[in-house]
């Protein structure tokens, strides 16, 4: 099995200084409020390692070079998500490292907003269709048609 495409729907990034989007949200109150977020990822990290560590914030330091292997990636946010500058933090440094990116942000909405409005849940279906299907003809620096057979 080859995996040409990675999705991360609203991935869920921390670390130890606040953006401006989680500040701006600082008393949200649908999924992602960060006095909760604070202690998950405090009971997710390994000891003795604060949000800064590559599984929580993967912009902080330098990196290895592993994030340059990730496959073609899809990367979905909303304004109202106190996470969404991180989100776009790590699309920038994927496009910097000259990965193939597909950002699809979006100002209104909010972190899980597809499980109470049918009509956004429509929206990601149709993104991750596209984004499914444009994977299908994509192998790196090659394109790649697929014909299915019938």
């Amino acid at each position: 099995m080859k995996i040409r495409g990675l999705i991360l729907n609203q991935p869920f990034f921390g670390g130890v200084h606040r953006t401006e989007s989680e500040m701006r949200l600082i008393n949200d109150r649908t999924f992602c409020q960060l006095v909760v977020n604070d202690l998950m990822w405090a009971t997710a990290l390994p000891k003795g390692v604060d949000r800064d560590h590559e599984y929580c914030n993967p912009t902080a330091g330098v990196g290895d070079g592993r994030i340059e292997r990730l496959p073609r990636r899809l990367v979905r946010g909303y304004g109202g998500d106190p996470l969404m500058d991180r989100q776009k933090e790590f699309v920038a440094l994927l496009e910097s490292r000259g990965a193939h990116v597909v950002a699809k942000f979006d100002e209104e909405g909010f972190h899980g907003v597809e499980l109470f409005d049918p009509s956004m849940a429509q929206v990601l279906y149709d993104i991750l269709r596209d984004f499914i299907e444009s994977c299908s003809t994509y192998d790196g620096d090659n394109v790649v048609v697929s014909k299915s057979a019938t």
